[in-house]
């Protein structure tokens, strides 16, 4: 249930629906905007309230029932798209965001080197793996503590913001310190232990979609992370498991549509995963631009052939520059830049 405050609407008002809601054994979270305030009340039991409890309460101007299994993440609770300020950037602003580098960092040379390049062409955020969760247990699982003190290094040495993996609990505190965000993989998007730990922070966090995850679901487990009050929350469409072989992953385009509909969070297309093949990134990276992502996380390496993971779906670096300069016509004609 959404209660909507009218504009100015005063503090006692505002802790009038507050009481009142917890008083019926109701959660509940705010969205204060510059002008309004919107009180989200959760509880399993809201369709069996009338509205009209909260709707005499002094202040009140409406509220209505959302029906949907997610509620944080909906549009109704926060009408406006939200903007994560990070580091000079914003992510959902007009300027997309472009994060990229290695998908595992493998030594200072490697990582540097990636991280001078694409920031040099315009990336916005360098991505790299410190923790690796792998299919195989015998396969390369990262450098961890030493891969995120890397990490580190690059945001202070070249003054860009860095994203990586988090997969267990006990890893967020290091993360946290060393890291602008933190993603969480997609087979950890309904890890809800590891989600609710997360949503203590007050960092952004990178919310991949699940291996065969409805959208539905993937903004309820986004809920997860938002139900703490952590507002910075960005979407990752990267394909899901359909029947079709040819390549790795399904991209769902038309998520990134249904998105912008339902949902006011910032979303940005993993290319590289639903590829799987360095060929196809760039008409995906294409596509996910034109159909209104807020930028893209894309895997790039100096010398994929001797990568330690996902050597076949990493662009070097002359094609990721090439990419970049095939991707800035493309964001002016639907009105971003890069």
């Amino acid at each position: 249930m959404i209660v909507e405050m009218v504009t100015g609407a005063t503090k006692e008002q505002v802790d009038h629906v507050v009481d009142k809601a917890r008083a019926l054994g109701f959660g509940i979270q705010l969205n204060q905007g510059t002008d309004k305030t919107v009180v989200a009340i959760l509880g399993s039991h809201t369709g069996k309230t009338s509205t009209d409890i909260f709707a005499v309460l002094p202040g009140v101007e409406s509220v209505s029932r959302i029906m949907k299994s997610y509620k944080l993440a909906s549009l109704e609770f926060n009408p406006k798209p939200t903007k994560i300020k990070l580091s000079g950037i914003v992510i959902g602003g007009k300027r997309l965001a472009i994060m990229a580098g290695p998908c595992a960092v493998e030594s200072e040379s490697q990582l540097m080197e990636t991280a001078k390049a694409v920031q040099k062409l315009g990336a916005t955020v360098v991505r790299g793996g410190a923790f690796k969760p792998r299919t195989s247990p015998f396969a390369f699982q990262g450098l961890k503590e030493e891969g995120v003190k890397l990490l580190a290094k690059v945001k202070t040495d070249l003054g860009i913001p860095v994203i990586s993996e988090v997969t267990d609990i006990r890893d967020i505190e290091l993360l946290a310190k060393n890291v602008d965000i933190l993603q969480v993989g997609t087979r950890n998007m309904q890890n809800f232990t590891l989600l609710k730990e997360l949503s203590k922070l007050r960092k952004p966090i990178l919310l991949k979609r699940g291996l065969a995850a409805t959208v539905t679901e993937w903004l309820t487990a986004a809920d997860y992370l938002l139900a703490e009050g952590n507002k910075n929350v960005i979407l990752c469409e990267r394909g899901i498991r359909t029947f079709e072989d040819s390549i790795r992953f399904s991209m769902d385009i038309s998520s990134i549509a249904v998105i912008k509909r339902f949902s006011h969070l910032p979303i940005i297309v993993d290319p590289s995963h639903a590829a799987g093949h360095y060929a196809y990134v760039p008409s995906i990276a294409k596509a996910a631009i034109a159909a209104g992502a807020d930028g893209l996380l894309i895997e790039v390496h100096p010398n994929p052939e001797e990568a330690l993971v996902d050597g076949l779906q990493s662009l070097n670096l002359p094609n990721f520059e090439k990419l970049m300069n095939e991707l800035r016509p493309i964001a002016e004609a639907v009105g971003r830049s890069i």
